[in-house]
């Protein structure tokens, strides 16, 4: 009786997490030739949603178009417009990530579930959300970038401690990166 009871509240706080919408957010999404078609698919789920995207490469299904160009695109623009988040859809979404996190200010994930999409947000304030085309299809895509878009940083005493180290660990390094070069 009490498993039956867990999961009708459990039901009931799902139904509203679901129904809930995102505020509107400028989105920032880009997709190497992999990722095009899925890309295509969720900058218009996106749009019919509400969201302000804006929608950078590639723009057709271009086998030269490679996936370091669209997640530096996406990382740029992230970390210029403070509070927009980015999308970036590559073959495997590891190749985008790698990439993306390479420029500073930027928390890029690679999330195929729900849990990993919004638990990145607000433990990790992630701001790009890195998938692969070739392992998630259009329905499941929906539902994390649903996740992602609809989770805010906790600000939690233990996030943001980690959230600082992560700041000064990058700051550390592109510091030191400078330093060489003089």
């Amino acid at each position: 009786m009490l498993k039956l009871a867990q999961l009708m509240i459990w039901d009931k706080v799902e139904q509203k997490a679901n129904s809930l919408e995102a505020e509107s957010m400028r989105v920032f999404v880009g997709a190497d030739h992999a990722g095009y078609s899925l890309k295509e698919e969720l900058v218009k789920w996106l749009q019919e949603n509400n969201h302000d995207v804006e929608s950078l490469g590639a723009h057709v299904e271009d086998p030269s178009d490679d996936y370091p160009d669209r997640a530096l695109e996406i990382a740029e623009w992230v970390t210029s417009q403070p509070g927009s988040r980015g999308i970036v859809i590559c073959g495997s979404g590891v190749g985008a990530s790698v990439v993306a996190n390479k420029v500073g200010g930027i928390r890029a994930g690679t999330c195929h579930d729900t849990y990993s999409a919004h638990q990145g947000v607000e433990h990790d304030d992630m701001n790009i959300l890195c998938l692969g085309a070739r392992i998630i299809g259009f329905e499941l895509a929906k539902e994390v970038v649903h996740s992602f878009l609809n989770a805010q940083f906790s600000g939690d005493e233990r996030h943001q401690r980690r959230l600082d180290k992560i700041i000064a660990i990058e700051e550390r390094f592109v510091l030191v990166k400078k330093q060489d070069q003089i």
